[in-house]
């Protein structure tokens, strides 16, 4: 098996190899470290590799499997991990200057779930800055590009982990969800990535933007892959208070069932207006075909969704505005020089330490949560949320699943959003709603636009229904047939 079938192999069909004795573990690091040490420079998905760590790991599994010992399910298969999520003894940088330099003392929940798994962590990945945008090109060190046209974005804010996995720098990848921060990159990458219910996947150890938003994520080439992984990462932990002590997911198992006679609902208002017309054709084509599966298609309203993206970069804005404040280059982290006080030491560390984006959200926040505009921005986003979250639930007592576009057009440009930050914002339309009312979704990718980028299909579902939406997201990708049809073509020049 030559270096190149080795590294698009899925997740599943590696661990087969693994299990026959085909490949190594460390063959496979061997042929994905090669991959990234060409394109990495050209991508930009990587702010630090972490191959003394994946390697060890990928030794034990070699050795467990020689001597005929069990491994778990996705051992020895390389993983790319978010650079806003701790490793210990690594740097999270969560793509700030002012994180540039730290060493993370502990490893996060998650972290310690794929050691415990023996997942070969490849590397840390770039991201938007604190996880704040929707291009990655917000980062502190350089911009990620889209493997499929390095002229355009990846999606953000988890773009260097889609990437990562979109260019075969890593058959699996973690990302985190604030507003579409997997599902976006996701669709835009042509991978899958997926938002769990919140509370199913701990926080502990993710570097916070939004706590009440934020969620720790998947991403991979196919669903099954996906699902192993959502199962690897989901779990009660008591470092995380708001985690859901709950059973954990069976989601592998149900991936294949029938959906004859259950109901797939349309959200209206992502579906009538907005739309790029390549985009409005996947959607039909989504349509067509779970009404062949044997679904039946109702049309949903959501009439509070145009309030979302108001009531979204409110809460969002707030929460960051408090999550940074611990970052005043006292206790770690960038710390600015020749200052002659402690106030201006603070204002100094954090003019320079945090980028043109992150600054934005600061003062947006601040503005929404000071004295006299708090009952009229924050409480009441807080009480629309509430309204949002109500449509919601009623809309699962008419559908099993609901459907709409990741977004509603493909990859844009670099560059041709950076001075219209609204605009920027809109491109979240379609995903923030997940957060505010913490339900699951995903994004799968369907076809591909005219310029043959990938458009992505959103799957939603109701808290805690995973196993159901992963098993609608199979029957859809097994009808679209994404990966056979659609190759992507990588420009390295």
């Amino acid at each position: 098996m030559n270096t190149e079938e080795l590294i698009k192999q899925s997740a599943a069909e590696q661990r087969k190899a693994l299990l026959n004795k085909e490949i190594k573990a460390t063959e496979i690091l061997d042929a994905v470290y090669k991959h990234i040490e060409t394109e990495n420079e050209i991508i930009g998905d990587f702010n630090s590799l972490t191959k003394e760590l994946a390697y060890d790991t990928a030794k034990e599994v070699d050795k467990k499997i020689e001597k005929g010992e069990q491994i778990p399910k996705l051992a020895g298969i390389p993983l790319a991990l978010k650079d806003n999520i701790n490793l210990k003894g690594y740097k999270t940088t969560a793509s700030s200057k002012i994180l540039e330099n730290f060493i993370s003392p502990y490893d996060a929940t998650v972290s310690n779930k794929l050691k415990d798994n023996l997942i070969p962590i490849v590397g840390k990945t770039n991201l938007d800055e604190f996880a704040m945008g929707s291009s990655n090109e917000n980062s502190a060190f350089c911009k990620v590009k889209n493997p499929w046209d390095l002229k355009k974005v990846p999606g953000g804010s988890s773009g260097g982990s889609a990437a990562a996995v979109s260019a075969y720098h890593a058959t699996l990848a973690i990302g985190s969800d604030t507003g579409g921060s997997i599902r976006l990159p996701a669709s835009f990458c042509g991978i899958v990535g997926m938002k769990p219910t919140y509370g199913r996947v701990s926080r502990y150890g993710l570097i916070a933007f939004g706590s009440s938003l934020d969620q720790i994520g998947p991403f991979a080439r196919t669903v099954e892959d996906c699902a192993m992984l959502a199962e690897v990462i989901a779990g009660y932990d008591e470092h995380d208070s708001t985690s859901l002590n709950i059973p954990e997911p069976n989601i592998t198992s149900n991936l294949d069932k029938d959906i004859k006679g259950k109901k797939v609902g349309v959200i209206k208002e992502l579906y009538e207006t907005g739309l790029a017309s390549d985009v409005k054709q996947a959607i039909e084509n989504t349509i067509e075909a779970y009404k062949n599966l044997g679904a039946e298609i109702v049309m949903i309203s959501l009439p509070l969704i145009k309030y979302s993206i108001g009531v979204y970069y409110i809460i969002a804005t707030a929460e960051a505005s408090s999550n940074l404040a611990r970052f005043d280059g006292v206790k770690y982290g960038y710390r600015a020089e020749n200052c002659k006080s402690l106030i201006e030491m603070y204002n100094k560390t954090r003019a320079e330490g945090f980028g043109e984006e992150v600054k934005r959200r600061i003062m947006l926040g601040t503005y929404a949560l000071s004295s006299g505009y708090y009952d009229a921005y924050y409480k009441k986003a807080q009480q629309l949320r509430r309204l949002i979250k109500n449509d919601f639930d009623n809309a699962f007592k008419q559908a099993d699943i609901l459907i709409c576009p990741t977004c509603p057009d493909t990859a844009f440009e670099i560059g041709s959003k950076s001075e219209d930050p609204l605009s920027m914002y809109l491109t979240d339309i379609a995903t923030i709603t997940a957060n505010l009312a913490g339900i699951p979704a995903m994004s799968i990718p369907f076809c591909v636009d005219k310029s043959n980028m990938p458009i992505g299909i959103q799957l939603l579902a109701p808290i805690l229904k995973e196993e159901s939406m992963f098993n609608f997201a199979y029957k859809l990708e097994k009808a679209a047939d994404f990966n056979n049809k659609y190759k992507n073509q990588f420009i390295t020049k």
